[in-house]
């Protein structure tokens, strides 16, 4: 071709309607015989050619000699001047080129791209998309369907005042976060901002105030779940210090604990941590190795690291702030073991500095939550009175006698550890909260970021892209069923009896497990949801994703948590589990074999009409269904196991995937059956409606 066969085109005027078509032709660098002798035709069409404009033509035909990327660039600009705004079709296009196209020439186009099978959009996209043309981007948001406040008002129920009094402390200059803070200053801003709360009293939402007050823990679980909001590393924070320290001394301590420690763990004035977990052992407390050894001759307790998997691992303030720890330690006098008991012990004096005996490590860099000071403790047969036991369930004499009004040791175990179930609680809830937040942020996002398409000129949402729905519109519904079921928590918590203890345990294993996971989940499809900008910290996902991973391990192993799950309700809360295991399935089946066939499956009727499966009745038939089968299928498996001679820890272990997915079909059903509960009892409006059409999906 001539090195201005371009120019020699675009300022040809006869050639002119053929442009659009000439581009389309050779979009793909490749022209075929048959498109050439197609497109003389077209021209044929045209008022008589001169020589000149035929000469061009031909140059332009001839397959062996393709255009260059600049030639074609320069043609696909000048057919975008002469259009003036996008057309959807190449005939449209073709008629937009000069006044007065034959009218003829403009149908034997659109026949040619029939013929050719060039769609209207690809014609549109090829000519206009990734230009220099400036795309207009609307980012007026959408009125709601529903009243928001309205909305938030039924999230927040009862509790609305503890969240508008988080809201209130957030907004204020002193809680202004930088992104680019060292662990160091990190630390320091999270002690700073968790003096701000206790000043604000906080803390005293976990305990009592003053003599005759009482503790409100589901209204401290809000504050926690509300602090979710701003920063994780402040809700550990703020949970270790009145939630597990406070609260194991409010639940496990007796009133001269109460009267020697609340008041100034409420006020800051005693920092401290919740020394449990080990680095041998984490999820089986019942096997920690620190020790606590009865001294009768001075009324004390010694504490020991006996190896270095004893030493205390992950404690929260221990690493820089904390000056007390309620450790738990096997509690052993006169000779004998009683098992894990929990303890008072200072580890810090007022300087500082480390008293003597206690040996304390930062754990350092972690993969978030940098704000906690993490650390390890080590005891070198430290000392403490003997009224730093906790003994609510069981005391020391003087002389070194041991009593406990739980006789059972598994018995006092359970019920130590059950009163601190709360701690469990508060990550569900925080995680929901952590969670929204992320999803929020990544919907607000694709309602205005546009990309691709949009044949008026206007690209597309992304939010309205299929894809992109169902990465968050899954995961925003499935955090709302979760809300239900965490509320619906808090509530049996408020109102556990020694008969209901076990039952809220078992949930808050199985609703932590399931919140944590979810969290995770939408933090992560939050994060690609926004791209590059999800990337950055300023806009605050990547930073809920990093801390919040760990959600997952703390305060109980999820898969451990959900086997508990699992066991407890195929025991049926035998105290000894292992012993009672085989008399607990056996009657389990017995009574479920009755029942099993006689209730039959609800999908058998193959009912398939929109009403039915929009249906919340049948959705929980479903869920109970899913759920009850794979109970019975691993009863079945465990019974056949140990009818084999296999004894119950090896059987359970051999069927550890079979329970996991039961636990996680029993945590669904749970949690739709509370979304499903909590949507019923609304009144008829758009807010129950839009929470309707989350609960469906």
């Amino acid at each position: 071709m001539a090195a201005d066969r371009v120019q020699s085109l675009l300022s040809n005027e006869q050639l002119l309607p053929l442009l659009p078509v000439l581009y389309i032709a050779w979009v793909d660098i490749q022209l075929t015989s048959l498109e050439g002798q197609c497109i003389r035709d077209l021209a044929s069409m045209l008022p008589a050619l001169d020589t000149d404009s035929k000469a061009t033509l031909d140059t332009w035909l001839e397959p062996e000699q393709p255009p260059t990327a600049t030639e074609l660039a320069r043609l696909r600009h000048r057919i975008q001047r002469l259009a003036g705004r996008r057309r959807t079709t190449l005939a449209a296009l073709t008629a937009s080129m000069q006044p007065g196209v034959d009218r003829d020439l403009i149908a034997a186009v659109a026949a040619y791209a029939r013929e050719r099978q060039i769609s209207d959009a690809g014609a549109a996209a090829a000519i206009f998309d990734d230009s220099e043309m400036p795309v207009r981007q609307d980012f007026a948001e959408q009125q709601a369907s529903f009243d928001p406040v309205e909305l938030q008002a039924i999230l927040e129920g009862e509790y609305a005042p503890e969240w508008a009094l988080v809201r209130d402390i957030l907004g204020t200059q002193a809680f202004r976060y930088d992104y680019g803070d060292s662990i160091p200053a990190h630390r320091d801003a999270v002690k700073r901002w968790l003096a701000i709360l206790a000043e604000r009293g906080l803390g005293t939402y976990a305990m009592p105030a003053a003599d005759g007050d009482q503790a409100n823990m589901p209204a401290f679980i809000h504050l926690f779940q509300a602090l979710a909001m701003f920063d994780l590393s402040l809700v550990v924070k703020f949970g270790v210090q009145f939630g597990l320290f406070g609260g194991s001394i409010l639940f496990l301590g007796t009133q001269k604990h109460h009267q020697a420690y609340l008041r100034d763990i409420a006020t800051l004035k005693l920092p401290g941590g919740f020394a449990m977990t080990e680095s041998g052992h984490g999820s089986n407390v019942r096997a920690l190795e620190t020790t606590a050894n009865y001294d009768a001759a001075t009324q004390e307790f010694v504490l020991n690291t006996p190896t270095v998997s004893a030493r205390k691992e992950w404690i929260g303030n221990a690493a820089c702030d904390g000056r007390c720890m309620t450790v738990f330690a096997q509690l052993e006098t006169a000779g004998e073991n009683y098992g894990v008991h929990a303890f008072v012990v200072p580890i810090r004096d007022a300087s500082g500095a480390a008293l003597d005996g206690v040996r304390i490590e930062d754990c350092g860099h972690k993969m978030g939550l940098n704000g906690v000071d993490n650390g390890r403790l080590y005891f070198d047969h430290v000392r403490i009175p003997r009224e730093n036991l906790l003994d609510r369930y069981a005391s020391v004499s003087p002389e070194g006698g041991y009593d406990s009004s739980i006789a059972s040791d598994d018995k006092r175990f359970f019920t130590m550890l059950g009163t601190l179930v709360g701690g469990r609680i508060s990550v569900a809830a925080a995680s929901i909260t952590a969670a929204r937040k992320a999803l929020a942020i990544a919907i607000r996002y694709g309602a205005l970021r546009r990309q691709f398409g949009g044949g008026d000129g206007v690209e597309t949402r992304i939010l309205d892209y299929k894809t992109h729905q169902t990465r968050l519109f899954p995961a925003l519904a499935r955090n709302f069923a979760l809300h239900f079921a965490v509320e619906h928590l808090i509530e049996q918590f408020k109102q556990r009896t020694p008969e209901t203890a076990r039952e809220v345990e078992t949930l808050a294993a199985g609703i932590k497990s399931m919140a944590s996971w979810h969290a995770i989940h939408a933090c992560q499809m939050a994060r690609e949801c926004c791209g590059g900008l999800g990337f950055l910290s300023e806009n605050q996902i990547s930073i809920i994703r990093r801390d919040v991973d760990v959600f997952a391990t703390f305060e109980g192993d999820n898969t451990v948590l959900m086997q508990l799950l699992a066991k407890n309700r195929l025991s049926g809360y035998a105290q000894n589990f292992e012993q009672d295991l085989v008399i607990s399935v056996i009657r389990a089946l017995r009574d479920w074999a009755k029942t099993e066939l006689v209730e039959g499956n609800p999908i058998i009727a193959r009912k398939t009409d929109e009403a039915h499966l929009r249906d919340a009745a049948f959705h929980g038939e479903v869920l109970r269904l899913r759920a009850r089968n794979q109970l019975v299928s691993a009863a079945r498996r465990i019974r056949k196991r140990i009818d084999n001679g296999i004894e119950p820890f090896t059987a359970f272990n051999q069927i550890q995937d079979h329970l996991l997915a039961y636990a996680q079909s029993e945590m669904q059903r749970h949690a739709g059956e509370q979304f499903t509960a909590a949507v019923a009892a609304l009144a008829d409006g758009p807010s129950k409606d839009a929470l309707e059409a989350l609960r469906q999906l």
